[in-house]
């Protein structure tokens, strides 16, 4: 009798840990999120971007009605958020990262195991900033074609800002050194604020980047050309690089996790932030710092990384700012 006993008792722990593994494997997306979601941003405090993604996060966590943790790890031209959580985060939907331009340049750039494509799961693309080139109001430029004059006259003699090496920003302004044959020199920093410190506190004459919208409107910064594709609602009168030269660059952002995340998470964060995107909270932000949303996903997205990869390989290796080891 007691070894009957001992029988049904194995058994009956052994239905529970069956039952309880097949409660836990189909109910995971069913959960999903049971704990606050961390979400990284590869830029300093404060500037657009950060700003940007502060307000997503903010729109996404009444979507998933979970807390929305915004953790920043700037470096790498925008990528290092990236790359570290392709290499140490879990890929159970609790640790995403804004994934700008600068993920598709890192492994051209720098000796990494990291593999922008296979290392990721692209989750879908946000928006596009509106970047410009800005001066001091104090300038004696009062337009790019009066900045341009001062370079040729002056070849290296301007500096400007940027938030890092082998940024959408550096690369366009390397670009337009190239095609209009001027030389200016590149100040990179940590991040899209810092550079906007080091243009009014007089460290550098001028920045590539978001323009300060605030400082704009206050009449404390001056912006001379802009890069997207049409001229901006605010800067009416400001041409764009398009007019000039042919060249749009607005550098889509999106939002992604590790690879192996699983699809029905993927699906559920998917549609969190396609709701979050239409917040007018998430809209006012960053139309006031300088950016449009700009929606991919599934096979469009797909294909735009593919294709943005192979760009961003040739005109890294075109600048000379592969790696040569």
């Amino acid at each position: 009798m007691n070894g009957m006993f001992t029988f049904l008792r194995a058994a009956a722990r052994t239905g529970a840990a069956i039952l309880l593994a097949a409660a836990i494997t189909p109910a995971t997306a069913q959960n999903y999120p049971s704990r606050p979601v961390t979400l990284l941003v590869p830029w300093t405090a404060g500037g657009p971007t950060d700003i940007a993604v502060r307000a997503l996060g903010d729109a996404l966590s009444k979507q998933l009605n979970q807390r929305v943790i915004i953790e920043n790890k700037p470096g790498a031209g925008g990528a290092l958020a990236a790359q570290q959580m392709a290499a140490s985060a879990k890929p159970d939907g609790y640790t995403l990262a804004q994934l700008p331009l600068g993920v598709f340049r890192l492994p051209y750039m720098v000796k990494t195991t990291f593999d922008p494509i296979n290392d990721l799961t692209w989750i879908m693309n946000v928006a596009g900033y509106d970047f410009g080139v800005s001066v001091r109001a104090d300038a004696p430029w009062k337009t790019w074609a009066e900045l341009l004059a001062y370079v040729k006259a002056n070849p290296g003699k301007l500096s400007y800002s940027s938030p890092g090496v082998g940024t959408s920003l550096h690369l366009t302004m390397d670009d337009l050194s190239a095609k209009l044959g001027v030389n200016w020199l590149h100040v990179p920093y940590k991040g899209s604020a810092d550079a906007v410190v080091a243009l009014v506190g007089n460290q550098v004459e001028a920045q590539a980047g978001t323009p300060p919208w605030e400082m704009v409107a206050a009449g404390r910064v001056r912006t001379l050309v802009m890069w997207g594709n049409d001229r901006s609602p605010k800067l009416p009168d400001v041409p764009t690089l398009k007019e000039l030269y042919g060249i749009v660059a607005n550098s889509p952002w999106g939002i992604g996790a590790p690879k192996g995340l699983d699809p029905a998470i993927a699906k559920q964060l998917h549609d969190a932030l396609r709701r979050a995107m239409d917040d007018p909270a998430f809209i006012k932000t960053i139309e006031r710092v300088g950016m449009s949303r700009f929606y991919m996903a599934g096979d469009e997205y797909a294909q735009w990384i593919r294709k943005t990869l192979d760009e961003e390989k040739r005109a890294v290796e075109r600048l000379g700012l592969g790696n040569k080891q």
